[in-house]
């Protein structure tokens, strides 16, 4: 549980009990990935070494779901939203989910959120949202990132952050700051002056890229792409993953933990590590179950 009050004994207990899954039904996770157009997310965007490290924390390991859908598409789309809803619906029905756990990454966080606050635009998202006990988003694109900005401007930079974004794709252009910034005052919830999102959301902040040669740390998840990433961090705050500012990252929901907090060795989770099983990052998601 990710709670922090103080409790008298008894408080405690009953606190505990109101937070246990429902019983009558299963416990269940799903894996939401971010931009691109995936076909295999489990060989080519999580890794299957870290979603079976994930999922032993299922009383059922069977009941786990890797999706796949368009994310080069605007949220809201029929490829985006549509396909995640049409995935996680017959999911949820078909194995009597009644406590399932969302584990999404970057833009996939955007696309929850579209289906957390639009109850209305689809017949199967209230189920999907009753269903849902939390969502963990690492590294959610929440408010966008300056490198969709630079990307879309067709400068020369495009060059630098394409092989990172999927060049100019609708997903791209939405995640530009200012178009994120008019989303979550008008389509959104869980940003500040927002109404709540139905359920809680919660962030995993990545806050540095460690890319030097001599630091086996940063090989872990391919270290040509940390080298990338600590290229493209030039061009952000002083706190982010290499695609993300941090305050991008915190900007809906509430933060879990910031990576060096919890990370072995406090290490930094780039953007790519963050969807990778790096310095017992499967582990805390694991235990989280």
């Amino acid at each position: 549980m990710k709670f922090c009050t103080h409790f008298t004994p008894l408080a405690l207990g009953v606190a505990l009990m109101a937070a246990l899954p429902a019983q009558a039904g299963n416990t269940g996770v799903a894996f939401v990935h971010g931009t691109g157009k995936q076909t295999n997310a489990g060989n080519d965007y999580w890794t299957w070494e870290f979603i079976n490290s994930v999922k032993l924390g299922l009383p059922n390991q069977a009941l786990s779901l890797v999706i796949n859908c368009d994310f080069d598409q605007y949220m809201w789309t029929a490829a985006a939203a549509g396909c995640l809803a049409s995935q996680l619906h017959p999911f949820i029905v078909n194995n009597n989910i009644t406590d399932l756990v969302i584990e999404t990454h970057s833009n996939g966080g955007n696309v929850m959120r579209w289906i957390m606050s639009n109850p209305t635009q689809d017949a199967r998202y209230p189920v999907i949202i009753n269903a849902i006990r939390w969502v963990n988003a690492m590294a959610p694109s929440s408010l966008g990132t300056p490198l969709a900005d630079a990307t879309i401007s067709g400068n020369v930079f495009e060059s630098a952050v394409g092989w990172l974004l999927g060049y100019k794709s609708d997903a791209v252009r939405m995640q530009q700051t200012s178009w994120m910034a008019s989303y979550n005052a008008t389509n959104l919830y869980g940003t500040a002056g927002r109404p709540a999102l139905p359920k809680r959301f919660f962030n995993v902040v990545g806050s540095d890229v460690d890319s030097s040669p001599f630091d086996a740390d940063s090989y872990c998840g391919g270290y040509t792409l940390n080298v990338g990433l600590e290229v493209t961090q030039a061009w952000l705050n002083s706190c982010s993953d290499g695609f993300l500012n941090c305050t991008s990252q915190a900007g809906a929901g509430s933060t879990w933990f910031v990576d060096k907090t919890r990370m072995a060795g406090a290490e930094p989770l780039s953007h790519n590590q963050s969807r990778r099983k790096c310095f017992g990052l499967d582990t805390i998601l694991r235990n989280d179950l």
